[in-house]
């Protein structure tokens, strides 16, 4: 019986594998740290994300279609090119050798407290 239980808890998580890997959210900024279109440093990507259909621009401002060919490996339209995303979206290293790494947005830090003057 446990053997059965194991097994049956097994397949569903191998099951459910594939679908987590489909909810990752690959919005965001990302900046291009290695074999980048742009000559300049510190130009930053865009990857918006409607379910399985994407908009990108590269750091060199230029635009293309992309989607989800299966979990993990996307298909950029206009570059002609395939690429594979890290399961937690960090990453997206491209067929010819470009990877985008997620810039962390930071928050600024919190207006220091109002002083008060206290009435006399």
């Amino acid at each position: 019986m446990k053997a059965v239980t194991a097994l049956i808890a097994m397949s569903i998580a191998a099951a459910a594998s594939p679908a987590l890997a489909q909810d990752v959210n690959l919005t965001g900024r990302y900046q291009c740290i290695q074999n980048c279109v742009a000559v300049e440093p510190g130009r930053f990507a865009f990857v918006t994300q409607y379910g399985r259909d994407m908009n990108l621009v590269n750091e060199a401002g230029m635009a293309s279609r992309a989607w989800l060919d299966y979990p993990g490996r996307i298909w950029v339209d206009r570059a002609q090119v395939g690429a594979v995303y890290s399961p937690d979206g960090m990453t997206i290293q491209f067929d010819n050798g470009t990877i985008w790494q997620r810039a962390v947005e930071l928050l600024p830090p919190p207006p220091p407290p109002a002083i008060v003057p206290r009435r006399r």
